[in-house]
């Protein structure tokens, strides 16, 4: 349930975005609140500018809570951001231990904006050589 408060940081967030694109970068922001409702820390997409597929600003915040937060702050946590995340970033976000994710725009309602804003699926094969992959994996686990 979005709370007027969440939408305050929501609209930050769409804030960060506004101003990527004054600057050249994606219209993308994103910010990190503790549980008071306290930035912690602000990002946009710099994907372009850093020449790095990876630069999202919801990858960034779910990178530095993982650097920067013992894991009970982390899951106090709530990330506002002006676009729902995509995998990359639902992946680095679920691995950093945040609470909760708040987001303006959905993924469906991005591709209805801008259509050219959908990626092509990557065949993959497998699952393939398990007692060849199973070591490395039972060793580091202490399996």
């Amino acid at each position: 349930m979005i709370t007027p408060a969440d939408e305050t940081l929501l609209r930050r967030a769409i804030a960060l975005a506004a101003h990527a694109v004054t600057l050249g970068d994606a219209p993308f922001g994103s910010l990190l609140a503790d549980g008071d409702g306290a930035v912690l820390v602000e990002a946009h997409n710099t994907v372009r500018r850093d020449d790095d597929i990876a630069a999202h600003p919801e990858l960034k915040l779910a990178r530095w809570a993982a650097r920067e937060l013992d894991a009970e702050t982390a899951a106090r946590t709530t990330m506002y951001t002006s676009c729902q995340p995509c995998g990359m970033c639902t992946g680095g976000i679920a691995r950093s231990g945040l609470g909760r994710v708040v987001y303006a725009l959905s993924s469906a309602q991005f591709v209805e904006l801008y259509p050219a804003g959908t990626w092509p699926e990557v065949p993959q094969d497998g699952p393939a050589l398990f007692d060849d992959a199973r070591g490395p994996i039972a060793a580091y686990y202490g399996l």
